[in-house]
């Protein structure tokens, strides 16, 4: 394929880079990837040993000692270079993490577009790593605060979003002076060698060293918990499950590392009567099986007002009748394929889990094989009536599947219903009263880390910080003051007089 060829993806690949170079070790299994869209074999990567990891970070250790003393402006001109090689190469890009993750061809465009976004954002962040001066209680003292590269910052990520996320982190952890080790998902390690083939171009077109931009891809027993227990690491970016999170968050604060956790999401769409039903069927819909439901902000809940319910179910049943499922290169096509048959299984069982608890499901819950679905990876998406408490409603599945709520009396009852899972990443409202969209934005309303209005829970701008509350982590990655995770903070008092007055008044003398 030319998409393949255009991005140095070979047959055989390497799995261990340290920016200009490609460690060569076959002995640690081969990684066979086929791809979702139709099943067939794209390409093999040799995975990472133990001996490739430590390496990798003895040499990004020293890249570091370089790296944070080039001036935040110049790192930023890298990072700028990189956005325009990401835009040189967005159609192979965007159709390789299409066709290597299942997602739509406008969706995988998108996430390349996201990390251009996000290098335009680091580049003028590079000029604002801001420190504040604030006024000291002693005479002839000046006392302020400022930030300092980290080190090595650990990027690990999963398949849902084979590039962008890491640009979150790497980016952002590059003009502030840090390094990057990224891990990505065994399930889509294609995605990642094309671009640190493209990250290689600029890091040889300006004679930098190797080590800046690293790469290891390996299993998670061994490659990811080496990771985890290395202390060489300072910060560690972690998007996956909440089982996943809990387990890196005891590992790493047992040595106390820093670490930003992008966990589970179990999303709600609040639907009052005054909200504007046009927009908020297209919201839902997109919302709920957009990258085939396998987003952390995908929408699993839609809490609809008793006095509308019906015309909301209505409305919905017309849109997913109307939904083309097949080829998601095929830009006709809504949904996609799952990444792979154990997906698949995972959403089968959780429709017959709805079903044992008292659940109705009114729409889909087909598994489509033959002709056109040759990977066994296609499904209908689904919608389901059921009661919030629910034990399956309660967990994330990541697949299609549309839980209808019914509430009853004001906002403030809805409100409580979409609190009312352990998960806590993003939610919305839609309602044209601002009354109810103030309440839900409130100390008293969403207790996730994104509350939107009148718009649905997924495709955030990367202006904004990213991340949620509770068993989502509470990490916030990409936009506003994001940047400073990636730092360490020190506070500096400076004494320009000639005395030595003590803080509250102290007083001692020799």
């Amino acid at each position: 394929m030319d998409f393949l060829k255009m991005l140095g993806i070979k047959e055989m690949n390497y799995g261990s880079s340290t920016g200009t170079k490609w460690n060569k070790s076959k002995n640690k299994g081969e990684l066979k990837i086929n791809s979702p869209v139709n099943g067939k074999y794209i390409a093999s990567v040799y995975q990472s040993s133990e001996k490739d990891l430590d390496t990798v970070i003895t040499i990004a250790q020293k890249a570091f000692k370089y790296w944070r003393d080039v001036p935040a402006p110049r790192r930023g001109e890298i990072v700028r270079q990189i956005g325009l090689k990401l835009r040189k190469y967005k159609e192979p890009l965007g159709t390789l993490v299409s066709y290597e993750m299942g997602k739509s061809l406008q969706e995988g465009l998108g996430e390349v577009q996201e990390m251009i976004d996000i290098c335009d954002f680091a580049v003028g962040q590079s000029r604002q790593l801001y420190g504040y001066t604030m006024q000291s209680e002693r005479p002839m003292h000046r006392m302020y605060d400022q930030y300092h590269p980290l080190g090595i910052v650990s990027t690990i990520s999963s398949f849902n979003f084979p590039v962008a996320v890491w640009a979150w982190n790497a980016m952002l952890a590059a003009v502030c002076g840090d390094v990057n080790l990224w891990k990505p998902s065994s399930k889509v390690p294609l995605s990642a060698i094309a671009i640190q083939n493209i990250i290689e171009e600029v890091l040889k077109e300006n004679k930098l060293p190797e080590g800046i931009f690293n790469l290891v891809i390996g299993r998670g027993s061994t490659i990811g918990e080496k990771i985890l227990n290395d202390k060489r690491i300072s910060l560690l970016s972690i998007t996956g499950s909440t089982n996943v999170g809990r387990h890196a968050a005891q590992v790493v604060s047992k040595r106390f590392g820093k670490i930003i956790l992008e966990l589970g999401g179990n999303n709600a769409i609040i639907v009052t009567p005054d909200a504007d039903l046009k927009t908020a069927i297209t919201a839902i819909v997109f919302g709920a099986v957009g990258t085939a439901g396998q987003r952390c902000t995908s929408t699993r809940r839609v809490i609809i007002h008793e006095s509308i319910y019906h015309k909301v179910r209505s409305s919905l049943l017309k849109a997913y009748k109307s939904l083309k499922i097949g080829n998601p290169l095929n830009q006709n096509n809504h949904v996609g394929p799952l990444i792979d048959v154990a997906a698949v299984k995972t959403f089968s069982d959780a429709l017959q889990q709805i079903k044992k608890e008292g659940g109705k499901v009114i729409h889909g819950g087909k598994v489509f094989s033959g002709r056109g679905y040759g990977s066994g990876c296609y499904v209908e998406p689904a919608i389901a009536e059921v009661k919030n408490h629910y034990a399956i409603v309660q967990e994330e599945t990541f697949a299609p599947i549309l839980y209808l709520i019914k509430y009853k009396g004001n906002v403030d009852n809805a409100i409580k219903l979409q609190n009312g899972v352990v998960q806590g990443l993003s939610s919305a409202i839609f309602t044209n009263n601002l009354r109810e969209a103030e309440i839900f934005l409130s100390v008293n309303g969403s207790d996730c880390g994104i509350a939107n209005v009148n718009i649905g829970t997924s495709g955030a701008e990367i202006g904004g910080a990213f991340g949620g509350e509770k068993e989502t982590g509470g990490g916030r990655e990409s936009g506003s003051d994001a940047w400073k995770a990636y730092m360490r903070r020190q506070t500096n008092t400076i004494n320009f007089g000639t005395d030595l007055p003590l803080a509250q008044g102290i007083k001692f003398h020799i």
